[in-house]
């Protein structure tokens, strides 16, 4: 897809980052074709399987093989499928990337190693071996609230001399830094945000969408605020953002994918229980995430 520098562009808008409904068996399949089928109705823009979001850490590389495979089987090339590839061990995630490229992912998504806290020489290293396995598109995630390890603008422009280098979701939090980011890369890299509350301050300064947690309940306001200022109304991009701050808080009252989950199976969807070692929502979150849900105009079913 062309975009003037960017001509490997995997999307603009909204990516949802998806969550993995579980059964007794593992993946739940049925529930899991229903919520892309949601997503594809309601506007998103991309699909984002096994992430931090979708509790890829308790999932065996099995199970994530299986919904990456779900995922591409339901999306059916309507939308890019972006499969997570995370790890602390380097070789373990070169055999997900492997993985997802034989399900189909149109690209991975790559965080650096959790709990190593290796050098920025060590996270080149690591994308790069992660990137060799798949042979396909690249986001590059960096979420140091995670993974203990901040990936810096250099390193991102190094890791960009590789045309697979194709975006980069920024979730550290600091806007200086997604500005260097951007003045380094984002001619010939898409920027996302990685935050919910911070999608249109970080299009303001070169992104070109969001990778979204909230998307998995608003996913067509979520596009529509991406959109929005893309197509040059900041002002409606800017309500938007504003409108949903409650929300988004509410969100992340306790360990992501804790109020998520819990909000999506208040849509009526059929996600099954979280996997240790996270556990249910407090009466208290899921009295707000109701509550917050409401009062932008989403119906709770589970009440």
């Amino acid at each position: 897809m062309a975009d003037g520098g960017r001509p490997n562009l995997l999307f603009t808008g909204s990516g949802v980052a998806l969550v993995t409904p579980f059964d007794g068996d593992g993946v739940n399949e049925q529930a899991m074709r229903e919520l892309v089928r949601f997503h594809l109705r309601e506007g998103t823009d991309a699909l984002v399987v096994n992430g931090s979001t979708g509790e890829a850490t308790t999932m065996s590389p099995d199970e994530q093989r299986r919904a990456a495979e779900i995922v591409v089987d339901e999306a059916g090339k309507r939308i890019p499928v972006i499969v997570g590839c995370g790890g602390s061990d380097t070789a373990a995630v070169s055999r997900l990337a492997a993985n997802a490229r034989a399900a189909g992912a149109d690209a991975i998504l790559v965080s650096p190693p959790p709990y190593n806290k290796p050098p920025q020489r060590g996270i080149v290293a690591h994308f790069r071996a992660v990137i060799d396995a798949a042979d396909l598109p690249c986001v590059v995630y960096n979420v140091p609230g995670r993974t203990a390890c901040n990936i810096l603008p250099e390193t991102v422009e190094t890791l960009a001399e590789d045309p697979r280098v194709v975006g980069v979701k920024e979730a550290s939090g600091d806007i200086s830094q997604v500005a260097e980011v951007c003045r380094r890369v984002a001619d010939r890299v898409a920027i996302y945000s990685g935050n919910d509350d911070q999608v249109v301050p970080l299009m303001a300064l070169g992104g070109v969408g969001v990778i979204s947690v909230l998307a998995n309940i608003a996913p067509a306001d979520t596009s529509r605020m991406a959109k929005a200022f893309l197509g040059g109304d900041v002002a409606e991009a800017r309500r938007l953002q504003h409108r949903y701050l409650p929300l988004i808080a509410a969100l992340f009252r306790e360990s992501n994918p804790i109020p998520v989950k819990t909000a999506v199976g208040m849509l009526g969807f059929d996600v099954g229980p979280l996997r240790l070692p996270l556990v249910e929502a407090s009466d208290a979150v899921k009295k707000e995430l109701r509550e917050a849900m409401e009062a932008v105009g989403i119906e709770v079913k589970d009440s």
